[in-house]
């Protein structure tokens, strides 16, 4: 292990097992993801949900090399709707859920908690927007059933034909003195080696070949293997416990076939929302919408579903806008 270098909440780590060929990140969200849980008073599954999408959309974002955004967005059939979380290269994130209340109260009394349960059939979107001058790239997997977790590597072996490996985890953690607050944490592995031929997976199953046809398949290389293996042992309280230091995590996971870490990155919950951005968007309304947003005081009040801002503009201001 090289020499430490301590990670404090709300941070990003990049990290090295070249033992192994591999290459991932931790992140640690401390403040940050309890600022966005209690801004809501989400039901707490629904803020593990969210803790968990949040973590996942940082882990991916902060592997961007440009100053672009990183949206990740479930759509689904579940008592959770959607999770959305939208991070703001280099360190803003800001992120809601939306739920339908009694669904999920009837999911709480019935025990069917965990976040897939929650979200139920649908998509998991990855969305890149590099600014107005350049074109969108999206990435969607499906949510069958699956963890977060499992989306997120299959979506790297389908779309982008790495080994990847994802372990989240969000608690809710109680201070003496302090009460709670809630802490989210998560790590990605990913296999990465020189040789072509080393990273290849497995093929997935042809859909269209003849039964009985033999279908060629590439084994896994060890120092993968032994990766994921590792990767197996992380335990949920070690990702969110400010008590174990990622660099400690680490040391415990590779320490025979060392890692190198490197400068951690600073995470802050920022919403992007302002007075001039919502004139904006509802200029970018019909007129007709426009007026039937106007309430019977002849005002309009927008609220930012990320952070609950409010903004109202009087009489005079919704006419001009009303009528522009």
């Amino acid at each position: 292990m090289s020499e430490p270098h301590l990670m404090e909440d709300d941070h990003i780590l990049p990290f090295q097992a070249e033992g192994l060929d591999v290459r991932g990140r931790v992140v640690r969200l401390g403040p940050a993801i309890d600022t966005i849980l209690r801004r809501h008073d989400y039901p707490a599954p629904v803020s593990r949900a969210l803790g968990e999408a949040t973590a996942l959309a940082l882990l991916l974002g902060t592997t961007l090399k440009f100053d672009g955004r990183f949206i990740l967005q479930t759509r689904t059939d579940g008592p959770v709707r959607m999770l959305v979380v939208d991070f703001q290269a280099p360190d803003r994130v800001r992120a809601c859920a939306t739920f339908d209340k009694e669904a999920v109260t009837a999911a709480i009394d019935a025990g069917k908690t965990s976040t897939i349960e929650l979200l139920g059939g649908g998509h998991l979107a990855m969305t890149i927007d590099q600014g107005p001058d350049m074109a969108r790239y999206q990435g969607i997997v499906a949510l069958e059933g699956e963890s977060l977790e499992a989306a997120a590597d299959q979506y790297f072996r389908q779309s982008e034909q790495i080994p990847t490996r994802v372990r989240l985890a969000v608690a809710e953690n109680y201070v003496a003195g302090e009460g709670t607050s809630w802490r989210a944490g998560g790590m990605m592995i990913q296999f990465l080696p020189s040789s072509p031929e080393r990273m290849r997976m497995a093929d997935l199953p042809p859909g269209d070949a003849p039964e009985g046809a033999e279908v060629m398949q590439h084994r896994e290389d060890d120092a993968w293997v032994e990766a994921k293996l590792l990767m197996g042992t992380v335990e949920d309280h070690e990702l969110t416990d400010p008590n174990v230091p990622a660099e400690e995590l680490l040391y415990r996971l590779f320490h025979e076939r060392g890692a190198r870490v490197f400068e951690s990155s600073a995470i802050i919950e920022k919403c992007r929302c302002s007075r001039e951005a919502v004139t904006t968007m509802l200029r970018n309304f019909s007129q007709a919408d426009r007026r039937d947003m106007v309430a019977d005081d002849g005002s309009i009040t927008v609220t930012c579903e990320f952070c609950n801002a409010r903004y109202d503009f009087d009489k005079a201001e919704t006419e001009e806008l009303v009528n522009a």
